[in-house]
């Protein structure tokens, strides 16, 4: 599912389902479903161990949020309509608005895609403002409760076993407390601890899809010059497993992240990450490291070894009372920049499964969260597949995709049309089937001039 197949928010279809829902994980996806669950439930307590700033600061809980992020078109167009101010907030802490068409220079196949024809805004920020403003917007909201300082323990069930009614949470003291909600949502990301849980308590565990990529991340913070807006991304092509994004984010800054795929991770110190950085295929990220004034004091790194699958939609029993998202759900190899607007989808999803009351909820937004992650799945894991290292599935059909998609963006280099309809399908609003219209294949196939 796709912001062009998805349908759109509709607060007035979902009714009060219940008194009190509880969200547990305090990050992007956790906050999201805070604010799709608050429109059917009066009380909403979102449940987070880590300390929550009142400035956007890092946090322990959220290892990878000192490198780069990136809000794709369908996530910033879901934000914007359950939180209509969300892009103003960000621009209003410093977020920093570009014309991805034009202050992208995006490298792939040997040179840079072509300016696209048509704007293309999207808002760039660091990790800590995303989700600081998006807390922002939710204590704007009556009946959200958030709770930091509060570590989840276990789900409480009511007498049958059969429906979760609630949470056991300790906070920083030592006291443990059990809340009874009518809906409880796992958003504790890749580390969630529901499969093994249900295992525990009669139920199956989610079958797992695993697709290793060995993948690190190396990460410092530059300054810029306030009238320089323009971000870079180079992309690994097989042979080369390297890459690196660089972003434009708030307070005068670029947050500039190297990345290596299999092993062939970036160095954690200065020297070094300068020079994996001049190994790039265009000097342009060297250059920057080069001329720009550090601010970060270290080199910040970062592992993903594998994407994850839990597939809960393949399950014929799941409890009543019960959701999981994010990366609980799916977390995708994160060089594809899809996690926060998969969460927002997956978000919406949710909002639309509430539409028709709490009756076999799960079942019901876990099928309709599926179409949602499908699409950044299948873009994410077939792109690794073009590296035979990669511990994954790679059949023909993904083979002969990826030949045509090298065909079209080395077309790309000096077509903007198809910089601008291969775009749309990187930022999730349209499926790559999209890609196979008549009119971009013939751009794509047949000869110019």
């Amino acid at each position: 599912m796709t912001l062009q197949t998805v349908d759109d928010y509709e607060p007035e279809r979902v009714p009060t389902v219940g008194d009190h829902a509880i969200v547990v994980g305090g990050g992007m996806a956790g906050l999201l479903a805070a604010r799709a669950v608050a429109d059917g439930f009066e009380r909403v307590s979102l449940v987070e161990r880590d300390s929550l700033p009142s400035r956007p600061t890092n946090r322990r809980g959220v290892p990878q949020d000192r490198h780069v992020h990136v809000l794709l078109e369908a996530g910033r167009s879901v934000l914007e309509s359950l939180c209509p101010d969300y892009v103003e907030r960000l621009r209003s802490h410093g977020g920093v608005e570009i014309d991805s068409a034009t202050d992208l220079d995006y490298y792939d196949e040997g040179a840079f895609l072509a300016d696209s024809p048509e704007e293309r805004p999207m808002v760039c920020a660091s990790r800590p403002l995303f989700e600081g403003v998006l807390r922002e917007c939710l204590a704007a909201r009556d009946g959200i409760e958030i709770r930091d300082n509060t570590r989840f323990r276990t789900y409480t069930t009511d007498e049958t076993a059969a429906t979760v009614d609630g949470v056991v949470v300790e906070t920083d003291d030592g006291e443990r407390r059990e809340l009874s909600a009518d809906l409880v949502v796992d958003a504790t990301g890749r580390r969630s601890r529901t499969p093994q849980w249900l295992a525990d308590h009669g139920f199956d565990a989610p079958p797992t899809e695993k697709v290793g990529v060995d993948l690190a991340y190396s990460t410092v913070v530059v300054d810029r010059p306030p009238e320089t807006r323009r971000g870079i991304l180079v992309s690994p092509v097989p042979p080369r497993t390297r890459g690196g994004t660089v972003i434009p984010i708030e307070n005068d800054q670029w947050v500039v992240t190297l990345f290596g795929l299999h092993g062939d991770h970036p160095p954690g110190d200065a020297d070094g990450l300068q020079a994996f950085a001049e190994s790039l295929p265009t000097p342009a990220i060297a250059s920057l490291l080069d001329n720009r004034s550090w601010v970060s004091e270290g080199v910040d790194q970062y592992p993903f070894p594998a994407s994850l699958r839990r597939r809960y939609e393949a399950l014929d029993r799941f409890p009543d009372g019960l959701v999981v998202t994010g990366d609980a759900l799916a977390s995708f190899n994160p060089i594809y920049g899809q996690g926060m607007s998969v969460a927002a989808l997956e978000a919406l999803a949710l909002h639309h499964a509430l539409a028709g009351g709490r009756e076999d909820l799960a079942g019901r937004f876990f099928d309709r969260a599926a179409e949602s992650v499908d699409t950044a799945w299948t873009m994410a894991v077939g792109a690794d597949a073009a590296f035979p290292q990669t511990d994954g599935p790679n059949p023909l059909t993904t083979r002969l995709f990826n030949w045509y998609v090298s065909r079209l963006i080395r077309a790309a280099h000096t077509d903007g049309r198809l910089s601008h309809e291969f775009n749309r399908v990187l930022q999730l609003e349209r499926p790559p089937t999209a890609l196979l219209r008549p009119s971009v294949l013939r751009r794509v196939l047949l000869p110019s001039g």
